[in-house]
């Protein structure tokens, strides 16, 4: 009897919580690759749409690891309409691909790395400036607002701004 009591005991209070924990919050934080972690956050809309118009989400959804500073709605939303949406198009691919590509480090770099960098060379090829000043990050001329979010193939940080290539 002792033991059926226990049993139901550890039952309830550790194996239905954990089971419970596993299936909501486990699949999102640890299942997840870059472009489904960025749609899942629901702040990255206008990203997710550019990145398949550039053909780029089949990329982000392999391995990596790759560090993403993700712009967010409001950042796309800084950018005239106009622009953007001409940027949405299929003709102007590779200069969104540019963009883009702009926005992402090859290598998976925490919050606590970027701190310590001054510049950090992008999938595009070309390099942008860190500045750790103060308790804020910039990247180029982005504020980085939130650090950290997990995928299962690199890292996200979130910026203010959309940064562009030179």
């Amino acid at each position: 009897m002792r033991l059926k009591t226990l049993a139901v005991v550890f039952t309830v209070f550790f194996l239905v919580p954990t089971l419970v924990l596993a299936g909501s919050y486990g699949k999102k934080a640890a299942k997840m690759d870059i472009v489904d972690t960025a749609v899942s956050a629901g702040s990255f809309n206008t990203l997710v749409t550019a990145l398949k118009a550039a053909e780029l989400d089949g990329v982000l959804r392999q391995d990596g690891p790759f560090t993403v500073f993700a712009p967010t709605d409001e950042a796309f939303a800084k950018i005239p309409a106009e622009t953007l949406n001409d940027l949405l198009k299929p003709e102007n691919r590779e200069k969104l691909q540019a963009i883009l590509t702009y926005h992402v480090v090859p290598g998976k770099f925490g919050a606590k790395d970027v701190v310590g960098m001054q510049d950090a060379k992008t999938a595009n090829g070309q390099s942008f400036t860190i500045n750790a000043d103060g308790g804020n990050v910039m990247v180029d001329n982005a504020t980085v607002v939130k650090t950290d979010i997990m995928a299962t193939n690199g890292i996200i940080h979130v910026i203010d701004t959309v940064i562009m290539p030179k």
